[in-house]
């Protein structure tokens, strides 16, 4: 039963007094200041609930979507790639009766559109007829020439719509913009699903909302019917144009929720008119694109050819029928505003109906009468590029200068077709949780279809509700600053408990394949594992600094300062120089020159810059490693921020940073180990860790032992402490520092997982895995030189290395760790070749299974 009836603004004693804006539609309030029906179940609910309960779970909330690493990459922002996604802790609330007139609108716009779409790639009988002007599609930089002829499978082009939908007062919905292109934001919307329901859950169930599994499972079911082979499991990928979109997250949540490869342009390649998927087994066969970028930027062979982006010879293996993209290569030719002044009749014409809902007032400034209209009520009016292609700019008629006026009238006279002119929609208000008070935000609603395998098309129950940064503001970009809600579509019956995943009870077929790895994926994790190692080696070189700077007590050790100083510039860190006489050293200048290191991103090569590193590289690889892994990633980033304060607070400040740091990336190397499955993304994060190790370790051991002189005991302990490896040297030698045994510890000790040996073995095991079996006369180079480098280390003299000596320095183990130094290098060059790079030809993996080179 649904509570009483709440007089919001009459209540005084009300916790979240709410005021609605004048002309402008409330979805909260009716014009008599009463909670329209679908919101009186929630407003019981958050009456109940209090402001406090509801700020400590939105608290948890806003943790759970940073821990997460959602993002929105807005372009020019501070934070860039890392900005969180802007989430409002209410729901926006439709009434089934409504919901169903909006979702037979946009079903019917979408078939309409498909239509437009299909008539103009195909018999263009809408321009022959006049219904469409020919300035409207030849001047539309959307329209692809290449796509003309193409027969998409079943005669769609148009398999996912989105449309851009805004209430006027008079409480009427409009469509502001169809989205033909790639439309986005459909994962953002079910990521806000997931936050809101363990937000409000009790309140999730009792309005009985909609679940949105059921749309994501038929965008499943097309995409697998789509695939032009009749294998059992189709190869489908979802292409993005990678981390720095600003939706990235939104490619690799959905990537990971429907089961696809997630890959860039440069994952993909074309052989014989067939599209291969560029992976460590060689060249993997694909069905199915999901593409999320433009599509001229798909191919750089017959379309944008200044594009990076894309596959060369795509549009050549889509003619060929030897692969489907979805949506359509030329679908980007509705994407336009110009089309809506023509909608009506080409309903008319095509669907033999009205249209259920009608498009914001709209005139193409292309034609004569139409451009009248626009210049004599421009005052009333909003302009806009009628292409994207032309730019974005949104131009408010009544905003004008005199000056400015002319210019804009004079560049419509030049090029009308570039134009077009909307009226303005005063946007309807819902209410957003702001300082422990409902405020009310603007807000457009974004509505997604998808095309039914057998006909049709399906409506999301639901969608990405987008609303305004603030009261004043009538924008609702996510670029402009604006945040989302989730949208719960109500039910008047109870709603299926469905799910994408298999029922409980239900036996899945049992398997052990994991995801087909691209190079570039492979690529990135190797460089993810020698990144991580990499700081950790550094910080535990700064820590022995920094802790002999702060303790002024052990004077001693100060004398070795200037060699922990030089450790880091062989180390390729940027270190303050060391000076020439020792006299000249001064402790706490040098402490004050290594903060920036630690704590500045912009210090090239410094701990904090190879922090953003890996942040970069994990969000690039982040649907291939475990949430707890990406957990850390992001702790670890969010640890480096610099003190203000004296000398002495910055320099414990860092301490603590780097004692914090390396007890975060041990936990991830922990997680590496024990939260990842044995397979060949597991194989190059680990070879990239022990590659980095081992070079560090070479350093290290070059530093500590290549000279035999006064201060070879004190730096014998900072290769201990910076080995992780003093410990175990103690518990087993009372005596003090010997190079001897420390050599002994560090390269032979197989049971040391810090030494040389133990590095060595832990890289020959996993090349050995990933490399294909050859005769030992044709083993590759990575194979060779793994296995030289693992019985140098395991036959090393060491009582030789150590005793012989020529002016000061031990020089047949400074010859012996020059060589290995030389090996790894050249070890990393031969992987990149053999697996990462694709710089030889590539075996090819054909539906028979049977290799061969193309």
């Amino acid at each position: 039963m649904n509570p009483p009836l709440p007089n919001i603004q009459a209540k005084a004693d009300l916790m979240w007094p709410y005021k609605t804006i004048e002309g402008h539609h409330d979805e909260l309030l009716g014009p008599d200041g009463q909670v329209r029906e679908p919101w009186r179940m929630l407003v019981g609910e958050l009456e109940a609930l209090g402001a406090d309960e509801l700020n400590a779970r939105w608290d948890q909330a806003r943790r759970f979507i940073h821990e997460n690493g959602v993002t929105y990459n807005v372009y020019g922002d501070r934070d860039g790639i890392y900005r969180p996604w802007q989430l409002d802790a209410l729901p926006l609330i439709v009434s089934s009766t409504e919901w169903a007139q909006i979702e037979s609108a946009v079903t019917q716009r979408a078939t309409l559109l498909n239509q437009i779409i299909a008539d103009t790639y195909g018999p263009q009988r809408l321009l022959r007829e006049r219904h469409l002007p020919f300035e409207l599609l030849y001047g539309n930089p959307g329209f692809l020439r290449a796509a003309h002829g193409v027969k998409p499978r079943d005669g769609v082009w148009l398999h996912l719509y989105a449309a851009d939908l805004a209430r006027a007062p008079n409480g009427q919905w409009w469509v502001v913009n169809d989205r033909t292109q790639a439309p986005s934001g459909a994962g953002y919307a079910l990521e806000n699903r997931l936050v809101l329901s363990r937000v409000l859950p009790e309140s999730f169930e009792r309005c009985q909302v909609q679940r949105l599994a059921g749309f994501f499972a038929t965008l499943r079911d097309l995409l697998y019917h789509l695939a032009p082979t009749q294998r059992e499991t189709p190869r489908i990928v979802l292409l993005t144009p990678g981390p720095y979109n600003e939706t990235y997250f939104e490619h690799a949540y959905l990537a990971r929720y429907l089961n696809l490869s997630l890959v860039e342009g440069s994952d993909l390649t074309v052989r014989d008119d067939r599209v291969y998927l560029k992976t460590l087994s060689g060249l993997m066969p694909v069905d199915v694109i999901l593409r999320r970028q433009d599509d001229s930027y798909c191919d750089p062979l017959e379309l944008r050819d200044d594009s990076v982006l894309g596959v060369p010879g795509l549009t050549q293996a889509v003619r060929a029928g030897n692969v489907v993209v979805a949506n359509a290569l030329g679908t980007g030719v509705a994407d336009t505003a110009a089309l809506m002044a023509f909608l009506p009749g080409l309903c008319r014409t095509l669907l033999g109906e009205e249209l259920r809902m009608p498009s914001v007032a709209t005139w193409w400034c292309g034609q004569d009468t139409a451009r009248r209209s626009v210049l004599d009520k421009l005052a009333d009016l909003v302009v806009k590029p009628a292409f994207a292609a032309h730019g974005s700019e949104v131009v408010f008629g009544d905003s004008l200068s005199t000056k400015r006026r002319e210019q804009l009238l004079a560049q419509i006279a030049q090029r009308p077709y570039r134009y077009i002119a909307q009226e303005r929609v005063p946007l309807s208000t819902a209410p957003a949780w702001d300082n422990r008070t409902l405020q009310p935000r603007h807000l457009m609603l974004r509505v997604y279809a998808v095309a039914k395998p057998d006909g049709g098309y399906a409506v999301m129950p639901g969608g990405l509700t987008r609303v305004s940064g603030s009261v004043d503001s009538t924008l609702v970009s996510t670029q402009s600053g604006g945040g989302s809600k989730d949208t719960w579509v109500q039910s008047d019956t109870p709603v299926p408990q469905f799910s994408l995943l298999p029922p409980i009870g239900q036996s899945p077929r049992l398997t052990r394949e994991g995801f087909v790895l691209p190079s570039r994926v492979a690529d990135n994790l190797y460089w993810l594992g020698r990144y991580t190692e990499r700081i950790e080696s550094t910080a535990r070189v700064l820590r022995s600094l920094l802790g002999r700077i702060v303790d002024q007590s052990v004077l001693a050790d100060h004398a070795i300062l200037p060699e922990l100083l030089r450790l880091l510039h062989e180390q390729g860190r940027p270190a303050p120089p060391v000076p020439d006489e020792e006299e000249d050293f001064d402790a706490r200048e040098i402490g004050r020159a290594l903060v920036p290191m630690i704590f500045d991103e912009s210090a090239p090569n410094g701990v904090c810059s190879d922090v953003q590193r890996v942040y970069r590289i994990g969000f690039g690889v982040r649907n291939r490693i475990s949430l707890d892994a990406w957990r850390i990633i992001t702790r670890l980033r969010d640890r480096f921020v610099r003190p203000t304060g004296r000398l002495a607070i910055e320099l414990n400040a860092a301490i603590e940073l780097l004692n914090e740091s390396i007890l975060t990336l041990n936990a991830f190397s922990g997680q590496s180990v024990e939260g990842m499955t044995r397979e060949r993304g597991w194989r190059f994060l680990d070879i990239g860790r022990r590659i980095e190790r081992s070079q560090n370790l070479v350093t290290l051991l070059r530093f500590g032992l290549g000279h035999a002189d006064s201060l070879e005991t004190e730096r014998l302990t900072a290769v201990l402490e910076t080995a992780n490896s003093l410990m175990t040297y103690r518990s087993r030698y009372l005596a003090s520092v010997e190079p001897a045994a420390v050599l002994d510890l560090l390269v032979l000790d197989e049971s040391n997982p810090r030494s040389l040996t133990y590095q060595c073995a832990m890289i020959q095991e996993h090349i050995q895995q990933i490399a294909p079996s050859t005769p030992g006369s044709q083993r590759p180079a990575e194979v060779r030189i793994a296995m030289g480098l693992l019985a140098t280390a395991q036959l090393t003299e060491v009582d030789e290395m150590v005793d012989t000596i020529t002016a000061g320095r031990r020089t047949r183990l400074i010859q012996m760790l020059d060589w290995m130094s030389r090996e790894f290098n050249e070890l990393a060059h031969a992987i990149n070749v053999s697996y990462l790079s694709h710089a030889h030809a590539a075996r090819s993996i054909t539906d028979t299974g049977i290799g061969h080179t193309p």
